[in-house]
């Protein structure tokens, strides 16, 4: 009989404890599979959400995130001369301000609303209806259509709060065009989206300023980062690689620290599981290994078999943790998706080929690591000495 038959054989007698090693490192082996998914999942989800609104690059103003900053001033000017440019497809200007949107004689809703201008594609997924041409026109999500009870072609009233105190202009009716999404929507957020122009008399104001610009190069982002720079030096350029890495340095940080935490103590516990359990086996079994060292069984194949019982536990429990912590990973990422403010599109948790190579890693590293000892045990047997302690007791 080989070492991983008798190992098996050894596992089927004691189904008790094997069943016990086996669903502790499914369950510490379904958390450290979601903390895998997590330590990269915000910067995938982010990645993914950027490169859907088919831009991969941004023009803003500073450093700062879009929209604290200082605003560009004569947008439409600057998105016109970068579009000149031969590494630039399309251009467009972005403008976001809050917004009381109300139908008929309902309650107005608060939220967001999107002025764009330029050459390119909109921010946003028509689901129903059609987009913004003319002005005074606008497209909002469902949740807005919901609350408001607004179908399409129907006209709701539009106060912009661009400005404070006596200056705030009055509001002004606009049409509803169509149902979008919009990327970076929360479930419970009212949603909309005009031109340029529109949002510009909306505010009362004929200038057009933009909180920045966004750029879709010909396929060669970098060299379209450095063209902009060269011929607006006053303004900042950034990749959407670049935007990601300044994500991950402000808020991104924290996740991947809590899951390196997370999997050093799921690790670790593993490695305590797996040696107590195997210790315990081994301790029972003395009589027995002794028996077959006696019987011309090799140090080290009692001492292969003990690794095998290991990797047996570990192996069909890392492959149970794996169901286990997708579905898991589907549960947490709901709780943290009910968070204020969290997009739709943005997910916490995101599969990576990678995790699982890691993931597989880890466990193989455990199932040796928590043998060592055991393995010790039986190699420094005292043959003659555990027969005759066997014998008398």
């Amino acid at each position: 009989m080989n070492a991983l038959a008798c190992a098996w054989r050894s596992l089927v007698r004691q189904p008790a404890r094997a069943g016990l090693g086996i669903l502790g490192v499914a369950a510490v082996g379904a958390l450290l599979f979601d903390m895998l998914l997590l330590s990269e999942g915000l910067v995938l989800s982010m990645r993914d959400m950027l490169d859907r609104m088919n831009f991969d690059v941004r023009v803003t103003s500073t450093a700062q995130v879009p929209g604290r900053g200082p605003d560009i001033t004569n947008a439409a000017a600057a998105a016109a001369g970068i579009a000149t440019l031969p590494s630039v497809r399309a251009v467009v200007t972005i403008r976001g301000e809050d917004v009381g949107i109300s139908h008929g004689d309902g309650r107005p809703a608060r939220g967001s609303i999107l002025g764009v201008g330029g050459n390119g594609e909109r921010p946003w997924t028509i689901v129903r209806g059609a987009d913004v041409a003319g002005e005074r026109e606008i497209v909002i999500n469902e949740y807005a259509a919901l609350v408001l009870s607004a179908e399409l072609g129907e006209a709701v009233t539009v106060r912009a709060i661009c400005t404070e105190g006596a200056n705030a202009p009055p509001a002004l009716l606009f049409h509803v065009t169509g149902i979008a999404e919009f990327t970076f929507d929360a479930p419970d957020a009212t949603g909309a989206g005009t031109t340029a122009a529109s949002l510009a008399e909306a505010c009362g104001t004929t200038a057009s300023p933009a909180d920045f610009l966004m750029v879709r190069s010909t396929g060669d982002p970098d060299a379209t980062v450095a063209d902009i720079e060269t011929l607006r030096p006053d303004l900042l350029a950034s990749t959407n690689e670049e935007a990601i890495g300044q994500l991950e340095q402000r808020g991104f940080t924290y996740f991947r620290q809590i899951s390196s935490v997370l999997t050093t103590i799921t690790v670790s516990f593993a490695l305590l599981l797996i040696t107590v359990l195997l210790t315990v086996s081994v301790n029972q079994r003395l009589g027995e290994v002794a028996a077959l060292r006696a019987l011309g069984f090799s140090q080290g194949r009692v001492v292969l078999d003990v690794l095998w019982e290991s990797v047996l536990i570990v192996g069909i429990g890392g492959a149970l943790s794996l169901p286990l912590g997708a579905l898991m990973a589907v549960w947490l990422d709901g709780i943290l998706k009910d968070m204020p403010g969290i997009p739709v599109s943005l997910h916490f948790f995101v599969f990576q080929p990678q995790a699982l190579w890691i993931h597989a890693a880890l466990l193989a590293a455990t199932a040796f690591v928590a043998a060592v000892y055991p393995m010790r045990i039986v190699a420094r047997l005292p043959i003659a000495a555990t027969l005759r302690d066997e014998v008398v007791g």
